[in-house]
């Protein structure tokens, strides 16, 4: 096994590779606005770190989100691309917020909250690293103070928000190396994984105006 994982659903663009008992190789750069620039780096950065080449990846983890609409495609475009470069390997998605539970290592409730923009958050609530007890939201901070009162918070979105997750820890940036491992430990156990479809909760920034001049030929 060999599993490749990127993620590019917050402002960490991550890659790494697994191959069924660690992580050999990973990297991770925070840019909010140069996912489409630095993935494609980043792969070949740890597939030369760990001395292989493309066509030793045997399966291809991708964070789905929740993220920005841009930021998300690229992690999911680049490893549909490379699963059919590859001959149609399996394409494994996972909840970035699960990813970052994970990496955490807490055996007790917490939130995983990413900073959505907008003075909102990405989050969910989990009983330990592995098990998530609600669906990803995005919420005000403020809106949901009652529902994460009392519990650590790991995640962008708990340091930019103190007042609402006073026991902010870490990790505070996602890792593909989490998300590898988690992965690997998935496909051990034959639990089942995402779609490798984009999850984005909201609509895209972007919209169409609703009243535009056409401007047609005389």
């Amino acid at each position: 096994m060999l599993l490749l994982a990127m993620d590019t659903a917050t402002p960490a663009v991550t890659a790494a590779l697994h191959d069924g008992d660690r992580v050999v190789a990973s990297s991770t750069q925070v840019d909010a606005r140069r996912h489409g620039e630095l993935l494609l780096p980043a792969v070949h950065r740890v597939l030369r770190d760990a001395g292989l080449k493309l066509d030793a990846v045997t399966g291809i983890v991708v964070g789905v989100g929740p993220g920005p609409y841009t930021g998300l495609r690229v992690g999911l475009v680049t490893a549909a691309t490379f699963a059919s470069a590859l001959g149609g390997v399996p394409v494994h998605g996972l909840c970035t917020l699960d990813g970052l539970a994970y990496a955490s290592g807490l055996q007790e409730p917490f939130v995983v909250a990413t900073d959505a923009r907008r003075k909102e958050v990405y989050w969910a609530r989990y009983d330990d690293c592995r098990t998530r007890v609600t669906e990803p939201a995005v919420d005000r901070p403020a809106d949901i103070a009652e529902r994460v009162a009392g519990l650590p918070a790991v995640g962008a979105g708990a340091r930019l928000y103190g007042e609402v997750f006073p026991d902010a820890r870490d990790p505070e940036h996602q890792a593909a190396a989490a998300l590898a491992a988690l992965a690997a430990e998935r496909l051990a156990a034959g639990e089942p994984f995402l779609e490798p479809r984009p999850l984005y909760l909201r609509r895209p920034d972007a919209q169409v105006p609703k009243n535009y001049k056409v401007v047609t030929p005389t």
